[in-house]
């Protein structure tokens, strides 16, 4: 492995990732905090790893990432997609089975706005004949 880093950005929902992988012992700062510190619950470390445990690089890189915006779920999925992308940049040759996982899809969903005459984007006033 080149002892180069590789930058790779994430988005979902409104949060942005701006990951940076370093070839190290498999350390995880999010924010400058650890990641058993930045996330409480056990299911969004576990997005943040799935691209280094299908690639079979737990313990080679070091991951930096910056993230802000949105909520928990959505940083934690803009984190993976950002480690994705850099993973790539790495080694080319991880393309074929992160992309048939899934992990560089960027997620289009987003929160539907508004609309004016209704209370939320879909939920109109209660209808009342009299």
């Amino acid at each position: 492995m080149p002892t180069a880093e590789f930058y790779g950005t994430g988005r979902r929902k409104s949060a942005i990732a701006r990951v940076r992988l370093v070839p190290g012992n498999g350390q995880i700062l999010i924010n400058d905090k650890d990641i058993d510190t930045y996330f409480g619950l056990e299911t969004l470390k576990l997005i943040v790893r799935q691209p280094l445990k299908l690639t079979e690089t737990v313990g080679k890189f070091n991951i930096i990432a910056r993230v802000e915006g949105g909520g928990t779920t959505g940083q934690a999925g803009a984190i993976r997609l950002g480690i994705a992308r850099a993973l790539l940049k790495a080694e080319g040759n991880y393309r074929p089975a992160m992309k048939s996982a899934g992990f560089l899809t960027r997620d289009p969903r987003m929160i539907e706005r508004k609309k004016y005459g209704l209370k939320k984007a879909r939920r109109a006033p209660q209808f009342s004949k009299r």
